[in-house]
C-alpha cells in the first residue's frame, strides 16, 4: 500500500525525522489560508498522487500552464494561481503513463535554501530478508539512471536485525554522502530514526529524493515516497486509514475485498490462476507465444465458488482482455470448485471472449465433466503449453479458429471412417480432434500423417500389428539411408 508524500512526513516527523512545514489541501478556495499560515516567503506548491517524477511530468489540459507538478511560488497570489491551475487536472509522469493520473490533492510547503541534494532510501532485501540502505551523492536524480550511467556512486549495505541499527550504520552513509563534523551527526541521527520508522510500520520501501543539505546548514527530508507491506496492514490501522482509494486501480480494489492477489498489467490475455509460482509460469509462456497477459491474478490455494466467480468478473470487466486462460492445478484447490466457479461467473456476466480452461489435479474429472456439459463455448487444454498456445491462437484469430476446435469430438462417426479408408479429413478442426485422439495412442503415426496423407491409411492399418509395423518402417529407411 502507498501513501502520499504529506502523509509519509506526517509519519517521519512523528519520530522526530526533520521535515518542512506544510499544509495539505483539496480546493483551490483553501490555497490562500494555507500560505498565510506558512508565513513564506517562498511557497513549493506539489502535486499529490502516487508516482515519481511530479516535477519533471506535465499536465494533459492547456489550462494548467507549462509548469510541471512540483511549483515555486513567490508570493501569495501564486500560490493562489497554482493551486487553480493544478487541481483537478491530470498529470503525466515517466512513473504514471501517458495516461496520468488527476490531481486531486496538492501540499503547500515551506522553501528550503538548498545547498546540496543526496539520495536516501531503505528497502527489504530479499536475498538477506534484511532492511538495505541505498545510499548516494546525486540526489534530485532518476536512481536508474544514476545505476546504470555511473553506478560507483551509489552504495548499498544492510543491518543486520539481530543487532539493528548501530552507530557504523550512520558513519557509513555520511563517508558516502562525504558529510563531516556537525552535518556527519545529523547523518546518523536522521539514518537512525528512519530505521525506526521502516521496522514499526513495516514498511516494504522509504525513499527519500532529495536528503538536502540547506545553506544553514541542516540536514532535512525534502520528498519522502513510501509503500507498506500488504501483509502486515492489520497491524496498522492507523497507516490503512491514510489509503486513497482514488489512486487506486478500480479492479484491485474489487479484488481485494476477495483477497486476491490482482494485479493489472497492459497485455490482452486474462489469467486466472493458483499459487504465484504457477501464475508467473503462465504469464511468460503467454508471451513465449507472441502475446502479453492482461493482469496477475491468483485466486489461492482454498478459494471458494463465490470468490472464482469474481475473480472472473473482475478479468472480464477490463476492456483490454481479448482471450482468458483459466489454468488450475489442484492440490488444495480442488478443480470441481473452480469449474462451478468459471460457470456461474460466465453465466452471470456472459462470454464474449475466447476462453482456455486447463485444469489438472484433485477432482480433475469432475472438473472437465463440469466444463464438458457447461454448454458453453469453452475450448479445454491438457497442459500448460497447448492452453498457452490455444489461447494466443484464439486472440490472434479472434477467436473463431479455436473456438470450432472443442466441437470437433461430436462428429466422431463422420472422422474414423475418414482415417481408414485414407481420406482426408473434411476441416482442419476435425483434422486437429483425429491427431489428438489417436496421439496418445500412436504418437509416431501424428509426424507422417500431416507430412504426407497419402499415406494415413497404412498408418491407420499399423496397429493392427504395432511391432511388425512399427519396426518394418524403421528398418526400411535405414537401408535407403545406406545406400
Amino acid at each position: 500500500m502507498n501513501i502520499h508524500e504529506y502523509q509519509a512526513k506526517a509519519l517521519l516527523k512523528e519520530f522526530g525525522a526533520p521535515v518542512s512545514n506544510g499544509i495539505a489541501i483539496f480546493k483551490s478556495s483553501e490555497a490562500k489560508a494555507a500560505a498565510k499560515k506558512l508565513g513564506g516567503p517562498l511557497w513549493v506548491v506539489k502535486s499529490q498522487i502516487h508516482a515519481g517524477g511530479r516535477g519533471k511530468g506535465k499536465f494533459k489540459e492547456k489550462a494548467a500552464g507549462e509548469k510541471g507538478g512540483v511549483r515555486l511560488a513567490k508570493s501569495i497570489e501564486e500560490v493562489e494561481a497554482f493551486a487553480k491551475q493544478m487541481l483537478g487536472n491530470t498529470l503525466v509522469t515517466v512513473q504514471t503513463g501517458p495516461t496520468g493520473k488527476q490531481v486531486n490533492r496538492l501540499y503547500i510547503e515551506d522553501g528550503s535554501d538548498i545547498e546540496k541534494e543526496f539520495y536516501l532510501s531503505m528497502l527489504v532485501d530479499r536475498e538477506t530478508g534484511r532492511v538495505a540502505y541505498v545510499v548516494s551523492t546525486e540526489g534530485g536524480m532518476d536512481i536508474e539512471a544514476v545505476a546504470h550511467d555511473t553506478p560507483e556512486k551509489i552504495k548499498t549495505f544492510s543491518v543486520d536485525p539481530a543487532t539493528g541499527f548501530m552507530p557504523h550504520h550512520g558513519r557509513t552513509i555520511a563517508k558516502t554522502l562525504g558529510l563531516t563534523g556537525d552535518l556527519a551527526k545529523q547523518a546518523e541521527a536522521v539514518a537512525g530514526i528512519l530505521y525506526k520508522a521502516f521496522v514499526a510500520k513495516d514498511m516494504a520501501m522509504l525513499e527519500i529524493n532529495p536528503l538536502i543539505v540547506t545553506k544553514q546548514g541542516e540536514l532535512k527530508v525534502l520528498d519522502a515516497k513510501v509503500s507498506f507491506d500488504s501483509n502486515a496492514l492489520y497491524r496498522h490501522a492507523d497507516v490503512v486509514a491514510l489509503r486513497d482509494l482514488t489512486e487506486e486501480d478500480e479492479k484491485e480494489i474489487e479484488a481485494s475485498k476477495y483477497d486476491l492477489a490482482y494485479i493489472a498489467l497492459d497485455g490482452t490475455i486474462g489469467c486466472m490462476v493458483n499459487g504465484a509460482g504457477l501464475a508467473m509460469a503462465t504469464l511468460d509462456i503467454i508471451q513465449l507465444y507472441g502475446e502479453s497477459p492482461a493482469n496477475f491474478l491468483d485466486v489461492g490455494g482454498g478459494a471458494s465458488e463465490e470468490k472464482v466467480t469474481a475473480a472472473f468478473k473482475i478479468i472480464t470487466a477490463d476492456p483490454k482482455v481479448q482471450g482468458i486462460l483459466v489454468n488450475i492445478f489442484g492440490g488444495i484447490m480442488k478443480c470441481d470448485v473452480i469449474a462451478r466457479g468459471v460457470i456461474a461467473a460466465v453465466k452471470a456476466v456472459g462470454l464474449q471472449v475466447p476462453l482456455v480452461v486447463r485444469l489438472e489435479g484433485t477432482n480433475v474429472e469432475e472438473g472437465k465433466k463440469i466444463i464438458r456439459e457447461s454448454g458453453l463455448n469453452v475450448i479445454p487444454a491438457d497442459d500448460l503449453d497447448d492452453a498457452a498456445q490455444k489461447i494466443v491462437n484464439a486472440v490472434k484469430n479472434g477467436g473463431k479458429a479455436p473456438a470450432k476446435a472443442p466441437k470437433a469430438p461430436a462428429k466422431k462417426p463422420e472422422t474414423k471412417p475418414a482415417a481408414k479408408t485414407g481420406a482426408k479429413p473434411a476441416s482442419k478442426a476435425a483434422a486437429k480432434s483425429t491427431g489428438s485422439k489417436t496421439s496418445s495412442k500412436a504418437p509416431a503415426a501424428k509426424a507422417p500423417a500431416a507430412k504426407a496423407p497419402a499415406a494415413k491409411a497404412p498408418a491407420a492399418k499399423a496397429p493392427a500389428a504395432k511391432a511388425p509395423a512399427a519396426k518394418a518402417p524403421a528398418k526400411a529407411p535405414a537401408k535407403g539411408g545406406k545406400k
